[in-house]
């Protein structure tokens, strides 16, 4: 960075060193002692103190340009460029059921899960098919079967949570961990989600410029069965997520399997087991004014996770500041140095007598 002085114009003073060296030099020479004819010196060879004497005066002229940089106040810059960010705070919510180990396209050997492991690592760290990434976003990851669990809690640094997605292992049907509480997972996520919120507030209570600010509030639920187990209602969990403004993207992992019979109403289309509730995954997208989507392979999972990406931007700011740091010291000690040095050479070795 280019030097800095928070006084420049003193700097037009400089001139006065060099007036103050020659105005030194011809007051010397106005004190030399006359002889009535040059040949009885011209013998006399100069001593090395007769040939310093011209330094005290460039020692006091030294002296006095340091001054006058000294006063311009010299100072060094230091620029920072600071981020600051409007972004998502994410939970994915994902089934761990053990029909997540189907086949999610039957011409291809990948699990449901494991289409789902990948897709949510290139979500959050991009690939070249239009995921660009979540760098600045807060995610998280809560799991469930018959009960949710929080894998992982709200963060920015994702290369843990990136491991822990592809360590989700699901429920035994055996175990006791069986069932599909699609409830518990959305409200174990909202309540993460709203702690987050009034922890990032209580931070930047403290923080005079808080690089990362929360601008929507978003879940990830993605299942491939119906709800058939818990304690909280996935409507109720709704309910509660649209009353603290946070949207579901509701996405259907497989087929739904829907029996179509006639009533007196007309045509009702019924859910039937071993596939996902789609009435009810649309209904809790509404209610949150988020969306619903259904996934029957790869190619279509991905194109929901961009239509998400699309939807929920991140917005980032830069700033450049620039802090100076005062650097006049080192001249001003220089200043003093130089002007001592001429006081004690003037007053000892290179003293004159006229």
């Amino acid at each position: 960075m280019m030097p800095h002085f928070d006084m420049p114009w003193l700097l037009w003073l400089l001139p006065l060193a060099a007036l103050a060296a020659w105005w030194g030099s011809w007051r010397r020479r106005r004190a030399a002692v006359r002889f009535s004819a040059r040949q009885l010196a011209a013998c006399v060879r100069p001593t090395w103190r007769a040939r310093l004497l011209p330094l005290l005066p460039l020692l006091r002229a030294g002296a006095l340009a340091c001054l006058i940089v000294a006063l311009a106040r010299p100072q060094r810059g230091i620029g920072e460029i600071r981020t600051s960010a409007e972004g998502l705070a994410l939970m994915f919510v994902v089934d761990r059921s053990w029909s997540m180990n189907e086949r999610l396209d039957p011409n291809e050997p990948t699990t449901r899960i494991e289409v789902v492991k990948r897709l949510s690592r290139e979500f959050i760290s991009g690939n070249d098919r239009g995921l660009r990434g979540r760098p600045e976003d807060l995610i998280g990851l809560v799991t469930f079967g018959r009960f949710a669990e929080t894998v992982c809690p709200l963060v920015r640094i994702h290369d843990t949570l990136v491991k822990l997605i592809d360590a989700i292992e699901l429920a035994h049907p055996q175990s006791v961990d069986a069932g599909t509480a699609i409830g518990e997972g959305l409200a174990l996520a909202a309540a993460r989600l709203q702690d987050a919120e009034a922890d990032l507030a209580r931070r930047n209570a403290t923080e005079s410029d808080p690089d990362f600010r929360i601008r929507s509030k978003v879940i990830v639920l993605l299942t491939d069965g119906d709800e058939n187990t818990g304690e909280i209602p996935a409507t109720h969990a709704a309910a509660r997520c649209a009353e603290w403004g946070i949207r579901i993207y509701a996405v259907g992992i497989g087929g739904s399997r829907v029996l179509t019979v006639q009533t007196p109403r007309g045509e009702q289309r019924l859910p039937m087991g071993g596939g996902f509730n789609e009435q009810l995954l649309k209904g809790i997208a509404e209610t949150t004014g988020g969306l619903y989507r259904g996934a029957t392979d790869r190619r279509s999972l991905d194109d929901i996770y961009r239509e998400i990406d699309r939807l929920e931007k991140t917005e980032i700011r830069s700033k450049e500041y620039t802090s100076y740091e005062e650097q006049f010291g080192p001249w001003a000690v220089a200043a003093a140095g130089l002007l001592l040095a001429e006081m004690l050479l003037g007053s000892t070795w290179l003293r004159r007598a006229p």
